[in-house]
């Protein structure tokens, strides 16, 4: 099963290779953006996406974010998917 967790855009990380950081319920990450840049990047923050394996694949409103958070943690998947993404930027970091 594939999971999208909604995250919201804060901030651009890398401008040239299209990342920006997005936090997911308290934790921040870098994501590729390329799938929904559709002019200046800057316009992408506050705004809302699903995340898909360090990807954000779609922009979503608030309203579905919270509607989707809310199932996910009626479902207990959130701290899993949270776990996975913590273990990604454990293995990065180390990589560094």
């Amino acid at each position: 099963m594939c999971l999208g967790i909604p995250g919201q855009i804060i901030g651009i990380a890398d401008e040239a290779r299209l990342m920006a950081m997005a936090e997911v319920s308290g934790v921040r990450r870098a994501v590729n953006v390329a799938c929904v840049a559709s002019g200046p990047l800057t316009d992408l923050v506050g705004r809302w996406v699903l995340i898909h394996v360090g990807f954000a694949m779609s922009v979503i409103d608030a309203e579905e974010a919270e509607r989707t958070l809310q199932a996910l943690r009626d479902l207990g998947q959130v701290q899993e998917a949270m776990d996975a993404m913590a273990e990604s930027e454990n293995a990065l970091a180390a990589a560094r």
